[in-house]
């Protein structure tokens, strides 16, 4: 049996859920919403309040008779989530608020693959407290996004970064004095798209992100498909191509060696051009390509059209086993996105029945930190009460 302190936990909890999920709401609606008496809910809102939870908004006039009611909407300016992306050559932070409003964020180009995983951790340690040396918010977590499964917050597997199998990454991180969770990038990514994308909310989604590696999301029935050893997504090492190219994990053919952002830059430049240098800002290497194929380059837009109808043979065996109602391309793919996704979608139709949603990302290399600092916040929503009386915004 639930004590009356967890009861009015769950209760809290509810409320802060609407709001987030459902927008501003008078209190009259909450309690319709919740099935809670107005009386418990006005308790509740002032509760909220006084954590600096939720705020009032603005006067609802649901129709011409009787006084305004006011909106309570998301408060959480003083409290803040923090996502981190570890990724091959970058790290990234960002912080978002209980509003979803990002509130700092932050990447530093690394060679991540090739320097000793514990001093990587000592950099993200570093650049976590310079970014929220300038948040005025108190931070309640931390999650990580590594390219790579994960057991608890300890990294099993990482095909592209050397040392790291085995490392726990919590334990690395204990300087920030934070919770820290750690995370597959291409789930948070997926999970980011979900609460915060164009297609937010939408059941049944597949994310698909490439950079030197590629990994894949997948949200089946509005709930993260993780599988039994939390493999579930892990796409991009699929033996879908009869080609012998070597991949990171060991092994040859994965769908990665075809479609990886390794791929596009062997097709498309030859070794000693800028597009290879890897101590050149991937996002500018990318709108160099991006250049060259609205200049009409023919060997960029045939090495952009041969990745996209690779994606279109591995997106095809994913949509008929996952049926989604969208595929989101994020990472590189949604910055060349323009010139894959015709070949593509052709590709695809060419091998699943019926028409299929194919759409960019518009969060870019955000993806997996945002989500990263969404998941960070959750604990706040499951229960308010971590949330100090005291740390009113």
């Amino acid at each position: 049996m639930q004590t009356q302190g967890q009861v009015r936990s769950a209760n809290l909890a509810a409320v802060l859920a609407r709001l987030r999920d459902d927008g501003p709401r008078s209190r009259a609606r909450l309690a319709a919403d919740t099935g809670l008496t107005k009386a418990t809910v006005s308790s509740l809102v002032g509760e909220l309040v006084d954590r600096g939870l939720v705020a009032d908004g603005a006067l609802h006039r649901p129709g011409s008779v009787g006084r305004p009611g006011t909106l309570v909407e998301l408060g959480g300016r003083g409290v803040c989530g923090v996502g981190v992306e570890v990724n091959v050559d970058y790290l990234a932070v960002l912080v978002l608020d209980l509003r979803g409003e990002v509130r700092a964020e932050r990447r530093l180009a690394l060679d991540v693959a090739g320097s000793p995983a514990g001093q990587v951790l000592d950099a993200v340690t570093t650049l976590v407290r310079a970014v929220l040396a300038d948040v005025d918010a108190t931070p309640v977590g931390l999650t990580v996004a590594v390219p790579g499964s994960v057991q608890g917050t300890v990294v099993a597997t990482a095909p592209n970064l050397p040392g790291w199998p085995g490392l726990d990454v919590a334990a690395g991180l204990a300087g920030t004095g934070l919770p820290v969770t750690v995370a597959n990038d291409a789930d948070l990514s997926a999970l980011a798209e979900w609460s915060a994308g164009p297609h937010a909310r939408t059941p049944d989604l597949v994310y698909l992100t490439g950079e030197v590696g590629v990994g894949g999301g997948v949200v089946s029935g509005g709930r993260l498909l993780r599988g039994s050893t939390g493999l579930g997504g892990e796409v991009g090492h699929l033996a879908l191509t009869p080609g012998d190219a070597p991949c990171g994990c060991g092994r040859r053919g994965c769908w990665e060696t075809v479609v990886g952002l390794g791929a596009l830059l062997r097709a498309a430049a030859d070794p000693g051009d800028p597009l290879c240098d890897p101590g050149r800002d991937l996002e500018d290497r990318l709108a160099e390509v991006v250049a060259r194929a609205r200049a009409g380059d023919a060997r960029t837009l045939a090495a952009l059209t041969d990745i996209g109808t690779g994606l279109g043979v591995g997106a095809a065996v994913l949509v008929s086993l996952l049926d989604p109602a969208v595929v989101v391309l994020g990472g590189y793919f949604a910055v060349v996105g323009e010139f894959l996704l015709d070949p593509l979608t052709s590709a695809l139709a060419a091998r699943v029945e019926g028409p299929r949603r194919v759409v960019l990302s518009t969060l870019g290399f955000t993806a997996a930190v945002r989500g990263g600092a969404h998941v960070a916040l959750q604990p706040v929503f499951h229960d308010p009460t971590t949330v100090p009386l005291e740390a009113s915004a």
